[in-house]
């Protein structure tokens, strides 16, 4: 395997019922556990509240098509990552598909990324692709003097979309992060072509795709909360 070049390194919950959405009051599940999770149509729907110092957040889901969060986090630092993950287990060559499409909306005036994450070998290798973000960055090699991460590549087009690369072994493991250059707040991506491009790249020999989540990283909400909802959602994958 070639070695990436250098050098590629990428950086008790109480809501008040009158601050969640309708929709959550009548949805299917709702949870405020920091590691809630609800299990639907082979996906599985994670509040994923990791990070320091995070306020309330309330989980709900009607199923993997469609669900959300109500948040409120201030301060600096990922806070939160709900999500939605798909369990895949197959090797990278060996995939004949892996596709996903979404359609999100997320809270005016939030600090976030509305993004994949992507998970092979276990956790050996992070493949994030970004398709949305605000005042923040992804994990890179080096920044400049404003603190704006430095792609490791620009401009590449994979799956039909372009994306902006950053790389970088992150402690014991590589993080990869692909920023499409049109922002957008529904799309297809094309899953396979990502992970089999960097596998043509010599960045990891064949592994294991492991899972695939998508959702916000929640840096900052409005000061008020912020209501964050996935309105359509699938991944297919052989």
């Amino acid at each position: 395997m070639k070695s990436l070049p250098q050098p590629l390194k990428t950086l008790g919950l109480l809501v008040s019922c009158f601050a969640l959405p309708a929709l959550a009051q009548a949805a299917a599940w709702t949870a405020t556990g920091h590691w809630s999770s609800w299990s639907n149509g082979g996906y599985t729907i994670e509040n994923d509240v990791w990070g320091a110092n995070p306020g309330p957040q309330t989980i709900w889901a009607n199923s993997f098509h469609n669900w959300g969060v109500w948040a409120k986090h201030s301060g600096s630092g990922i806070k939160s990552y709900p999500n939605v993950d798909k369990q895949v287990n197959i090797r990278v060559n060996s995939l004949h598909t892996c596709t996903s499409s979404f359609n999100a909306t997320t809270a005016s005036g939030s600090v976030y990324d509305l993004a994949y994450d992507v998970w092979l070998n276990g956790s050996t290798y992070e493949v994030m692709i970004w398709f949305n973000w605000a005042n923040t960055k992804p994990i890179a090699a080096s920044y400049d003097a404003s603190g704006t991460a430095i792609p490791t590549l620009k401009n590449v087009s994979i799956g039909g979309r372009t994306y902006n690369v950053f790389s970088r072994w992150n402690g014991s493991k590589a993080v990869f992060s692909f920023l499409a250059t049109s922002r957008t707040n529904a799309a297809s991506v094309d899953i396979k072509a990502v992970v089999q491009w960097i596998n043509s790249k010599g960045w990891y020999n064949n592994p294991t795709l492991s899972k695939v989540q998508f959702g916000w990283e929640l840096i900052t909400t409005p000061s008020g909360g912020g209501n964050y909802t996935i309105n359509n959602y699938s991944v297919t994958v052989n």
